[in-house]
């Protein structure tokens, strides 16, 4: 069994532990990982061994090994041989540059869809920006990053450039959002959440002047709100 971690002690990570196994297992277990290092859950610095994350979503070490080793590839975490992984800090000009080229993408592309966008496809998304406010209302910060991910991604597809979707993927999935966990705390984090509900209002109303402002508003966020280190 891998030594256990030489850093101070932390909290244990708020990972949920995960249901049934399903034919897509493997790739849940890195979503849920992926998602709990981007609302720092997983901290910057830290070592974690597999069987020590295991109990905390009710599975083995193996597909947690597996899935760390996957974070790898990606580059967010790196292999500490015979203790775990270490996840790998992000430096604020990092985070600043990859929030500039995410409203470079996003803000211009949302805008256009609400010229462009079927009704009936906004409307779908509606669940899932509620999911959003839900998740930020109980505090379920893993459930909040991954249903605002499907949300931003899936609105982005309506645009039919699939390269764009990845590259926003790819830096969504650099981003960390420390300050999610104080927002919690301070009750504020469900105020956030209902600028999805907001934005699609804009959508549907088709106001270009009120898409921008709340996706600018809400990209501000990721570095504003959301990024508050402790």
């Amino acid at each position: 069994m891998p030594a256990q971690p030489t850093n101070p002690p932390v909290a244990t990570p708020a990972i949920p532990a995960l249901g049934g196994r399903k034919p897509n297992f493997r790739e849940r277990v890195v979503d849920v990982l992926r998602a709990a290092l981007i609302a720092g859950e997983l901290r910057p610095g830290q070592v974690y061994s597999a069987p020590a994350l295991a109990p905390r979503l009710g599975v083995s070490a193996t597909p947690v090994r597996e899935a760390m080793l996957e974070l790898v590839k990606e580059g967010m975490v790196d292999v500490v041989p015979n203790k775990g992984f270490r996840i790998k800090a992000v430096s604020e000009k990092e985070l600043d540059e990859y929030t500039h080229v995410r409203s470079l993408i996003e803000i211009p592309t949302t805008v256009g869809l609400a010229a462009t966008a079927d009704p009936d496809d906004l409307k779908a998304l509606r669940p899932i920006a509620q999911e959003i406010v839900l998740s930020a209302g109980k505090g379920d910060l893993i459930a909040y990053v991954e249903a605002d991910l499907r949300f931003h991604l899936g609105l982005l597809a309506l645009a039919g450039n699939d390269h764009l979707v990845e590259v926003v993927r790819d830096l969504r999935r650099r981003a960390r959002l420390y300050g999610l966990t104080a927002l919690v705390q301070a009750g504020r984090l469900e105020d956030s959440a209902m600028e999805h509900l907001e934005l699609l209002d804009a959508l549907l109303a088709r106001d270009e002047d009120a898409v921008r402002e709340v996706m600018t508003r809400h990209l501000g966020h990721v570095r504003g709100l959301w990024a508050a280190r402790d």
